[in-house]
């Protein structure tokens, strides 16, 4: 799934300026009933003079709650794309010119509803894992650092999530910030850039962050991804460990 510069920016212009389109068409509207109900040339009339402040005043009472929420609201949008990727892990960059990579086989759904997995990562079951609907480029990468994590250090993954819907952004920002703090359009996820993987130990996927061995594969996993170009989630002030995201790229609608 690919999407283009100008589309990402559309959206956060979008996102940015509505509560000021909003407002300027409210004010735009109040002017022309003003100048149609009272001509300049005519007397107004004092029972419609009222009934329109009377309008204006319900309807700039009924838009300012969430215009308020809406601009007072942290921004969290999408950063900027990044043109400069640098590949420094030379067994990445031999896998990355070679054959094109395939996904490895599915987990059965049974291990992504697991009640230590759902503790870790809420409403995981109905998350999607089609390797199809990742961006190519960023699947491929992500399929090199899989490789990498398996051949050098003995580690098996596996996707917990790829592609994001808007609507599910939203019901996992709904759920609070423990879940994610980002909402539709805010994160990679929704332009299949970005994905959430674990690690797979005796046939069960291993997400908890206590147990030392997926910590220590965890700060495996962000050098491989970091090496390749894609930003690992382990360095933000919120740590997200099992997440990277490609944000260096060039795409076509």
């Amino acid at each position: 799934m690919q999407v283009s510069r100008a589309a990402c920016a559309f959206v956060l212009m979008e996102r940015t300026m509505l509560p000021f389109i909003v407002a300027s068409v409210f004010v735009a509207a109040s002017g022309a009933g003003w100048l149609l109900l009272f001509p300049p040339k005519r007397k107004p009339n004092p029972r419609q003079r009222r009934m329109l402040l009377a309008a204006a005043a319900t309807g700039l009472l009924a838009a300012a709650p969430p215009l308020l929420v809406r601009l007072l609201r942290p921004r969290q949008m999408v950063p900027a794309f990044d043109d400069k990727v640098h590949i420094e892990d030379p067994q990445i960059a031999a896998l990355l010119q070679g054959e094109q990579l395939a996904p490895p086989p599915p987990l059965p759904p049974l291990a992504f509803s697991a009640a230590e997995v759902e503790l870790q990562r809420p409403m995981l079951a109905q998350a999607d894992r089609d390797w199809q609907r990742l961006d190519k480029d960023f699947a491929q990468r992500l399929l090199a650092v899989f490789n990498v994590m398996r051949e050098r250090h003995g580690y098996e993954m596996a996707l917990l999530e790829g592609y994001r819907s808007p609507e599910r952004q939203d019901r996992l920002a709904a759920a609070g910030s423990h879940v994610s703090n980002a909402r539709a359009f805010q994160s990679f996820h929704q332009y299949g850039l970005a994905a959430d993987c674990a690690f797979i130990r005796d046939g069960k996927l291993v997400i908890s962050e206590r147990d030392p061995w997926a910590m220590r594969g965890y700060q495996l996993y962000g050098e491989a991804a970091e090496s390749v170009g894609m930003v690992w989630g382990g360095r933000w002030s919120m740590m997200d460990f099992g997440h990277t995201e490609l944000r260096a790229r060039d795409t076509r609608a």
